[in-house]
């Protein structure tokens, strides 16, 4: 390990000591509790270690979860057991291990199936085939389609997965244009962007759209919201954002080469492994769609392809490593904070402490969104997302009727999915932008551009639209 991260880890710890060990009176929490200091603690150990990355994030979400089992559970280790009132109450190691096994976790782990059955089968390469077939030989159009099929892949795949595939397809693409021109800047930078944008489109696009899901849920357990209720709000949204996009590429690198020809080969199998996997497909997207109908919760139907997989060989062993087990513990740690939160009984002491009700909401609102968006774009959108739902949770719960012509939680956290989802400037913020950047054909000034007018323009439109749909009742 190198010095830099070894000084990274010493701040970590040294400040989140400091937090451990301080008199609890300086956090201005009256009836602060032992075990909800400690929690304060590991929260900001979680948030420095995600922001500097000195070891890889999901470790760190590792560590947090053994962290909490051993300093505040009902088991935790017997030197920091204490009494009394003052000490607070130990949260049940249940809870916390079951943030591991959460639905919304399920429910990655039915979409990671999908996607690498999808992969194995070549559903994925030949749906983008077959969806780019349509838009011609004209340079707009062709660019127009990587959008639309990056876009609609990113809905059900991995944003990273689905742009490292659709790089390869237009790597040949690139050859056939002039160096000289900035055509090739456009196809490229078109493939992150709509990954990044396209994401949003369902619950399973991205995790930040899961971990919002997930508490907004457990906020309004009396307006559960579907999956098939957020691809109607977030579809629009995303071809209207794409459009957007797809515009300013072309204003901001014209193609000089008027025509390309695609020859992407590939047909669709017809053996019984891939008809397994195209109807398994098929039916799993129609119940997520059709949740309100069936009342079939999402998370359960995740687990239809799984199991389908599973039972039939598509998915063994070999195929089961191929899950991003990391995405998975990254989420579980991000859970496991709010566990604590909540459980502990700071989350309630933090809504008494704060006088939410005399701060501006379109304030609170406006600030959580532009924090995550700066967060993100530096740091793990997914960690990003995991450290700011919990507590902006508890702030909008907190200010109960006054968020109230602004959404309430809804505006507030589906606001930060958004939010994490848009957050694009730069090589470093997302893995699709990093994929686009090493094949040598952007600069970071040139993603920096797009990037942030893309970001900038979305939260404007992304929390005037959630704003719309909470007052007329759609969500």
């Amino acid at each position: 390990m190198d010095k830099s991260k070894v000084i990274k880890i010493a701040i970590a710890v040294i400040l989140s000591l400091l937090a451990w060990l301080a008199p609890a009176d300086v956090f201005g929490i009256p009836g602060l509790t032992v075990i909800e200091q400690r929690i304060i603690a590991i929260f900001i150990f979680a948030a420095l270690m995600w922001i500097f990355e000195a070891i890889p994030i999901w470790t760190t979400s590792v560590l947090i979860m053994a962290i909490l089992l051993l300093t505040v559970s009902d088991s935790m280790f017997a030197p920091f057991i204490g009494e009394g009132e003052s000490f607070g109450l130990a949260i049940s190691h249940k809870s916390i291990l079951s943030a591991w096994a959460d639905p919304i976790v399920m429910l990655f782990m039915g979409g990671f199936a999908l996607a690498i059955a999808a992969t194995s089968t070549g559903l994925d390469l030949n749906i983008a085939r077959v969806m780019l077939k349509p838009f011609g030989t004209k340079s707009e159009m062709i660019l127009m389609g990587f959008m639309l099929v990056t876009a609609v892949l990113s809905m059900f795949m991995s944003n990273t997965a689905t742009s490292a595939m659709m790089l390869a397809i237009v790597a040949p693409v690139i050859r056939l244009l002039p160096p000289e021109g900035k055509g090739r800047t456009a196809i490229v930078m078109a493939v992150p962007i709509a990954a990044n944008v396209g994401g949003i489109g369902t619950p399973i696009g991205t995790p930040p759209n899961a971990i919002a899901l997930r508490y907004l849920n457990q906020a309004m357990p009396d307006s559960e919201i579907g999956f098939g209720q957020w691809m109607m709000v977030m579809i629009p949204f995303v071809i209207v954002l794409l459009a957007i996009s797809w515009f300013l590429l072309l204003k901001f690198f014209p193609f000089t080469q008027k025509t390309i020809e695609l020859k992407i080969d590939g047909e669709f199998r017809k053996d019984k492994k891939a008809i397994i996997v195209y109807v398994t497909f098929a039916v799993t997207v129609l119940l997520w769609l059709c949740d309100k109908f069936t009342h079939i919760n999402a998370n359960i139907v995740a687990f239809i392809p799984l199991t389908v997989f599973c039972v039939t060989g598509i998915i063994g062993v070999r195929e089961l490593k191929e899950i991003n087990w990391d995405v998975l513990w990254l989420v579980a740690g991000g859970f496991a904070l709010g566990v604590g939160l909540d459980k502990s009984g700071l989350a309630n002491h933090i809504i008494e402490a704060i006088p939410f009700d005399s701060w501006e909401p379109w304030v609170v609102v406006a600030a959580g969104g532009l924090i995550c968006y700066s967060m993100s774009t530096f740091m793990s959108n997914t960690a990003s997302a995991a450290l700011l739902v919990p507590i902006l949770t508890t702030i909008a719960i907190g200010m109960g009727d006054s968020l109230k012509s602004l959404g309430g939680p809804i505006t507030m956290l589906l606001g930060i999915a958004i939010s994490a989802s848009l957050a694009m400037a730069l090589p470093i913020s997302t893995p699709p932008n990093a994929l686009a950047h090493a094949t040598g054909h952007i600069k970071q000034s040139e993603m920096a551009k797009v990037g942030i007018i893309v970001g900038l323009v979305g939260l404007v439109l992304g929390y005037a639209l959630l704003i719309f749909v909470t007052q007329v009742g759609i969500f």
